[in-house]
């Protein structure tokens, strides 16, 4: 479907130059031929580019009338693309690290400023995909920077962005950072895992040392059946979140028990409807502390939320002590 609304005016307008005016093959000069025009939207707003296009003038030469762009213009966007590539990696991130939907990727990029579609946002995870699989396609690199490392030490864990849907499976090297391979599965067995081992134990120039996984079933069975002599550790978080999960289960109880403290916010704030003396507005905001307290969980298992719901309901209780001693609230 065409688009609708009128695109909006650009908020700056830049002139792009190629880097060199003489042809890098014959070394003739090459002549500004003509201009070209994109407009590029990006997270900071909308770009009107303006490009100098210059052609070789040497007959002989192979790249005689060949149109030699800026390069600066890969920087900004894709070819033919109307966002730019920090737009596109926003979209990736949201999509594959954060486990959001098309819908909620269109929201938070209109929260943004940026007008798009939902459908555009859905061509643009492809992009994302394509340029994550080129950049994995680049064995030559890759091996080279592993042969200069040395080792690897594997890291394999699964992302579903979605319940039901495909989970896309990552084996990547800790020490560098790279991603060796990427691919979507509807299962993970024993035997899908252990050929995603083999594909990177041959693809690799080092050895692998060590596994790093979240402890799932087949994944041992898969490391066991294709790395046999491999270490295979725990991941450190897993494992940090498996030894607290006697603390997380007191915790949770813990903040339950408080709750149940603190209960009847609502008809204090029924009752002070049709008051506006300061009294009641300093009330209400304490109410509204409580209310935001009782819903700011914590992430265990480093930040439980028993305790720093603990915390901030004696942070609310002081305060209010505070304040009466000073005679401006009366205690009930």
């Amino acid at each position: 479907m065409a688009r609708k609304q009128r695109r909006p005016e650009p908020t700056d307008h830049l002139a792009l130059e190629p880097a060199h005016t003489r042809c890098w093959v014959c070394s003739s000069t090459s002549w500004a031929d003509y201009h070209n025009t994109r407009t590029v939207a990006t997270l900071d707003g909308l770009h009107h580019l303006t490009l100098k296009i210059r052609r070789c003038t040497n007959p002989e030469c192979q790249l005689y009338h060949r149109p030699y762009r800026p390069e600066e213009e890969g920087a900004w966007a894709l070819p033919h693309g109307e966002f730019g590539l920090d737009v596109i990696a926003l979209v990736g991130t949201l999509r594959y690290a954060e486990h959001r939907s098309v819908p909620e990727i269109h929201q938070e990029l209109r929260g943004r400023g940026l007008p798009i579609a939902e459908r555009t946002v859905t061509n643009l995870l492809c992009r994302y995909e394509e340029l994550v699989a080129l950049h994995l396609a680049d064995h030559t690199h890759l091996r080279e920077h592993l042969t200069e490392q040395g080792r690897v030490i594997l890291a394999i864990d699964g992302l579903q962005p979605d319940v039901g849907h495909e989970v896309l499976w990552i084996l990547r090297d800790c020490l560098s950072g790279e991603v060796l391979l990427a691919r979507s599965l509807l299962s993970a067995t024993e035997a899908d895992l252990a050929g995603l081992l083999t594909e990177v134990k041959a693809a690799s120039p080092v050895s692998i040392q060590a596994v790093i996984s979240d402890g799932q079933q087949s994944i041992r069975n898969a490391v066991r059946a294709v790395l046999p002599e491999v270490p295979h550790q725990l991941c450190h978080f897993h494992y940090l979140r498996e030894a607290a999960q006697p603390i997380y289960e007191a915790d949770r109880h813990a903040k339950k028990e408080l709750k149940k403290l603190v209960r009847g916010i609502r008809p204090i704030e029924r009752k002070l409807e049709a008051r506006k003396d300061p009294e009641a507005g300093a009330i209400r905001d304490y109410c509204l502390a409580v209310r935001s307290a009782l819903t700011d969980d914590g992430r265990p298992p480093l930040a439980v939320s028993g305790l720093k719901l603990h915390d901030r309901l004696q942070a609310i209780q002081s305060s209010i002590e505070r304040v009466a001693k000073r005679g401006g609230l009366r205690q009930n």
